[in-house]
């Protein structure tokens, strides 16, 4: 059985963190989960990157890869080798050591979140030559945490590289992605803190456990669409791709790379795609669990090898998501994705914790469900009246007086054409004669000096 609890009070279980499993593999064992955690991650971005090329060139009414291997399978292992014989460049200007530290940096953190990923039950589920082991390399009581620390320290790779770079349009690159990878951090993190409510543990493999009568997807659906935005954020993929802004960054923060040091970019951000993916399939999608039409009518999907394709099969799913956003949304704006991030997602998950945790202190002091959709109800609406009350109130008060007209705004001031800021207006530009009084004038017509009156100077000059 699986080990729960009731907390005091509680009228739902929460999973129980029995990490005892972890810890007692030999040596070799360890080493072989490690490396098919690598292999895996590896695997997986080789087959992505020809999917993502494949699926988009098929939204395009294209063909796509079709020459390296059969139907073109393996073009992401031939762009791997082109990229590693290519010519390694160093600018003169870049800081030598940074510069070539800063791809490793962004690179190694991307392939340590996966450690704590359970891709099967954690009890002794499967035989390893001989010895019974859980489907996943370790566990943590604060497992989540070291997701979220491992994927902060990504985000200083990319700023290295582009501070280290010596040129103004990597650095630009590199700070966007500092402030967007800042920015949605926060409200990842808040999405993540309605799952530790509810499941009452930080533990990936305990998450996974409290998961099994409900996924989480249907009782936090506004943490997972959070998330979800977050994480496309998160890995710097469209639409939200700032950082890689071919049209104002020329590249972005990997300009000055090539070679080796510039795949290892591409491979870290195919990685955080897979490691993200495998987060959300663990929080919000059961984890390695079946899906609900499979688990009913066959008691051994959860169990033996079964649980890893299922877990396969949602990673997949959630890869393709991200190719179809690709494929389908243009790139936004940098104000519209800073504001998305800090004025929309924010808030909300924000909101959304402080009602989750309300609902889990009244379950947890024994109220009924009819009466915290009341409690509940009644606070929103309370919210509401306020800010309808706060609205006609603003609206009853006297008008400002009027300020004084700022200085005309000129934007070659500097010598260079500058965009307006905030309240700033462009002046205005001097309007062209219709195009068929133009006309009249270069063809002789009316306008034309020839063809007032004439004094009798001009008569007799004829």
């Amino acid at each position: 059985m699986t080990p729960q609890a009731l907390a005091p009070g509680a009228l739902t279980p929460l999973a129980v963190e029995d990490l005892s499993m972890f810890g007692t593999d030999p040596w070799w064992l360890v080493a072989i989960k490690a490396v098919f955690c690598f292999a895996f991650l590896m695997v997986t971005v080789l087959f992505s990157i020809v999917w993502e090329r494949k699926v988009v060139a098929w939204m395009q009414l294209r063909i796509g890869p079709n020459r390296h291997g059969p139907w073109g399978m393996l073009q992401s292992l031939a762009d791997g080798i082109k990229l590693m014989l290519k010519e390694d460049v160093v600018v003169k200007r870049a800081d030598k050591a940074v510069y070539i530290l800063a791809p490793i940096v962004a690179a190694i953190p991307a392939f340590m979140a996966i450690a704590v990923i359970p891709f099967g039950p954690s009890g002794n589920e499967v035989s390893i030559f001989g010895h019974r082991t859980a489907m996943q390399l370790t566990d943590l009581p604060i497992a989540m945490l070291y997701i979220l620390a491992v994927a902060s320290v990504g985000i200083y790779g990319i700023v290295l590289a582009g501070w280290s770079s010596g040129s103004t349009y990597p650095l630009l690159g590199g700070l966007r992605s500092c402030a967007q990878m800042i920015s949605y951090e926060i409200a990842m993190g808040a999405a993540f803190a309605s799952v530790f409510l509810y499941s009452g543990s930080m533990s990936t493999s305990a998450i996974v456990e409290s998961q099994q009568d409900r996924w989480y997807i249907l009782l936090l659906p506004v943490s997972f669409l959070v998330y979800i935005v977050t994480m496309v954020g998160e890995t710097n993929r469209a639409p939200f791709d700032m950082p890689e802004s071919e049209g104002d960054l020329v590249g972005g923060f990997n300009t000055e790379y090539s070679s080796i040091k510039f795949a290892m970019f591409m491979l870290a951000e195919y990685v955080n795609m897979v490691t993200v993916s495998a987060v959300s399939v663990t929080l919000f999608l059961g984890g390695w669990r079946a899906p609900w039409p499979v688990s009913t009518f066959w008691e051994g999907a959860n169990h033996g090898w079964w649980p890893m394709l299922w877990f396969v099969v949602k990673v997949q799913l959630l890869l393709f998501f991200f190719i179809w956003l690709r494929g389908t949304l243009p790139r936004v704006r940098y104000d519209q994705l800073m504001k998305l991030g800090w004025k929309v997602l924010i808030p909300v998950s924000v909101v959304w914790l402080m009602l989750v945790a309300t609902v889990r202190a009244l379950r947890n002091a024994n109220y009924a469900v009819s009466d915290i959709a009341l409690y509940v109800g009644a606070g929103v609406l309370a919210v509401l009246l306020l800010s309808f009350v706060a609205d006609m109130f603003r609206a009853r008060q006297p008008a400002e007086e009027v300020r004084e007209k700022p200085a005309a705004f000129d934007p070659m001031a500097g010598g260079f054409p500058v965009p307006p800021l905030p309240g700033q207006t462009l002046p205005p530009v001097p309007r062209r004669r219709p195009r068929r009084e133009r006309e009249l004038i270069v063809s002789g017509g009316p306008d034309t000096p020839s063809d007032g009156p004439t004094d009798g100077k001009e008569a007799s000059d004829g």
